[in-house]
């Protein structure tokens, strides 16, 4: 190349430079996320004397249910639950690819052997005697690099890994709450279903009873065929009655067993009794920490900042990527030449690399972040609105049934008034068949309702202390909604590099 060349090259390195600086990749025109977390005030979470003192649920709240066979369940199905170990497994796999990440972001080193048996060309840029021989070739060197993390690249994409592996650890918080919870939820459901047949025998130990007393005042010429024929229907259909209910029982332990990893085995030998469950504590207003007590709302909002990490990771790609490089080693023509001394090579410097031109890669994958960063954002939302409607729910429903069982005991003790009335009555031959079959059917479903509203009473507290939390604690020890967002990062990408 001639002088005159060199000096042409010379001269268009400044118009090359300048068109490389032009034709980067810019994110000019891609829309920022917009989307804005709620916070406990937008909540209506008021900062009330009565909403501060809420106490947090026990992370072992069902023990307070007072059943020592309730609490072995609850026990054996959080250690050999399959779908629990499904997510401490994510867990374990979020938390590795956080310490990869973490790992990439330092200096970075290997080692390198190659050995050739090769025949060098005669026609190239080798010269004799090497151009048209057979030779071995060998390196045997040391490569180092390490990539300088001037724009935050690495800090943005561990960042983003370690959200996703605290979400991860929250989310499995959160299964095991809602696992504990169907345990007890299936336990009150066997009392109830034990009560109603335990019911379901008596009202056809009284029916077989007036049928044996119809049959006596037929054979006295007191009743007709008619009453006989109803007292007769009767017995099968509270049998009928029983049946169904034994169906249930046994499609309620199936569920509870398989709850509890056994499904081949009876999960409460001992039938379980309402009465014998005790009534848990109820709070009288929103707690205003609702949104640090519960693990799926911590999950949601570490997704928020995985997300973030994401965004600006991928607003980082648009910058420059500068890597330090260098190797030492030993290569040589003949493998007995390669432990020489002059073998030796060394080799150490910058590597930059700058996106020009990648026809809206970049552009794309940044609008995307931002759209998953919008999702997640409106998730979180989605998440807190559904955890106040949701407690709300069940203290309201706890109040009313409260409310419903005062006025139900009054009606069973009318009803079973009413009915001994009507007993002595038919007896005495002073009313008809008819009338004391009401009053008994009135007596039955009010014993009913009054098993069904004890169920819902402990049922609406069991969710209530689910939609609580079910005793989930911060690992940050945060107390009240704003330390526990305070214990969760909140740059936002603009305030990255």
């Amino acid at each position: 190349m001639n002088s005159s060349s060199s000096r042409g090259l010379w001269l268009l390195a400044p118009v090359a430079a300048a068109l490389l600086v032009a034709g980067c990749a810019s994110t000019e025109g891609v829309a920022p996320s917009n989307a804005r977390l709620r916070d406990a005030a937008s909540l209506g979470l008021s900062e009330s004397q009565a909403a501060a003192e809420v106490a947090p649920v026990e992370p072992q709240w069902w023990r307070a249910l007072g059943d020592a066979q309730l609490d072995q369940l609850v026990e054996q199905a959080l250690q050999g639950s399959p779908n629990l170990r499904v997510a401490q497994a994510r867990v374990a796999r979020a938390l590795a690819a956080a310490d990869g990440v973490d790992a990439a972001s330092g200096p970075q080193l290997n080692g390198q052997f190659d050995a050739t048996h090769q025949r060098f060309t005669g026609k190239g840029m080798v010269p004799a005697p090497l151009a048209g021989s057979i030779q071995d070739t060998a390196t045997l060197q040391l490569n180092g690099s390490w990539e300088i993390d001037f724009f935050g690249r690495h800090r943005a994409a561990l960042d983003a890994a370690l959200g996703s592996a605290q979400a991860a650890q929250a989310e499995a918080a959160a299964a095991r709450t809602l696992l504990a919870t169907n345990v007890v939820r299936g336990y009150v459901q066997l009392a109830r279903l034990q009560e109603q047949r335990d019911l379901a025998q008596r009202a056809l130990d009284q029916r077989q009873g007036m049928l044996d007393l119809v049959n006596q005042r037929v054979s006295a010429g007191l009743d007709g065929v008619l009453e006989q024929r109803q007292s007769e229907g009767a017995v099968p259909e509270a049998r009928q009655q029983i049946e169904a209910i034994n169906e249930q029982i046994a499609l309620t332990r199936h569920a509870l067993a398989a709850l509890v990893g056994q499904p081949t085995q009876d999960p409460a030998p001992q039938a379980p009794r309402l009465a014998g469950l005790r009534p848990l504590p109820e709070p009288q207003a929103l707690p205003t920490d609702l949104l640090g007590r519960r693990a799926d709302i911590a999950a949601a909002r570490w997704r928020v900042e995985a997300s973030r990490g994401e965004v600006a990771n991928a607003r980082a790609q648009f910058y420059p990527n500068l890597n330090l490089v260098a190797y030492v080693g030993l290569s040589s023509i003949g493998l007995d030449e390669l432990l020489t001394s002059g073998a030796k090579q060394w080799g150490i410097g910058p590597a930059v690399r700058l996106p020009i031109f990648d026809g809206g890669r970049l552009r794309a994958n940044l609008s995307g972040k931002n759209a998953d960063l919008d999702a997640a954002v409106e998730s979180y939302n989605a998440a807190v609105i559904d955890a106040v409607h949701e407690v709300a729910d069940q203290l309201a429903s706890a109040r009313s049934v409260a409310l419903q069982r005062a006025q139900q005991q009054q009606a069973l003790q009318s009803a079973e008034s009413a009915y001994a009335i009507a007993e002595q009555r038919y007896r005495a031959g002073l009313s008809n068949h008819l009338q004391l079959l009401s009053a008994e059917t009135a007596v039955l479903a009010q014993r009913r309702l009054d098993v069904d509203l004890r169920t819902r009473a402990l049922q609406a507290q069991v969710n209530l202390a689910q939609a609580l939390g079910g005793g989930w604690r911060d690992t940050a020890g945060a107390t009240d909604t704003h330390a526990a967002h305070a214990a969760i990062p909140t740059r936002t990408v603009a305030e990255r590099p």
